[in-house]
């Protein structure tokens, strides 16, 4: 016959199941996300971050971030704060989450003793999770790892 249309009772289940159209939609998606991932990240104070060799992305579900810039003016979540403010806004969200961890992103100019300051103030608010943020050298600048 022509078509291949049979005449009988074939109950032959369905043997394949194409894949084509979902692999499609994932590769969309995908790039969905790829284009709108720079749009999502976090927004911080812009400072000049010093470089290490062993700097790493480091994003935690509970974090709190400190910036200072080559002033010494302090920021919390992109808002000014001074010393006592600080500490109050570290010891406000400890109470909320006792995992807080503080990202401490200081400029390269930032004086030695402002940055050691910050961390006192953190550290007396009870966040003893803290890092120091950094940024990796490029290939072939002093400091890189090899």
């Amino acid at each position: 016959m022509a078509g291949g249309a049979s005449m009988g009772g074939d109950d032959e289940g369905i043997t394949g199941i194409n894949v084509t159209p979902f692999v499609d939609i994932c590769l969309v998606l995908l790039i969905i996300f790829m284009v709108t991932a720079k749009y999502i990240t976090s927004q911080s104070i812009p400072v000049d971050l010093p470089e290490a060799a062993s700097a790493s992305d480091t994003q935690q579900v509970a974090v709190a971030n400190v910036s200072i810039s080559a002033t010494g003016q302090m920021y919390v979540d992109l808002e000014p704060v001074d010393d006592a403010l600080l500490r109050a806004r570290m010891q406000t969200r400890l109470t909320q989450n006792p995992e807080l961890r503080a990202i401490i992103n200081a400029d390269r100019a930032t004086p030695h003793g402002r940055v050691t300051q910050a961390i006192d103030i953190i550290r007396l608010a009870g966040v003893t999770k803290f890092a120091i943020q950094t940024t990796q050298p490029a290939e072939g600048e002093p400091g890189a790892a090899r």
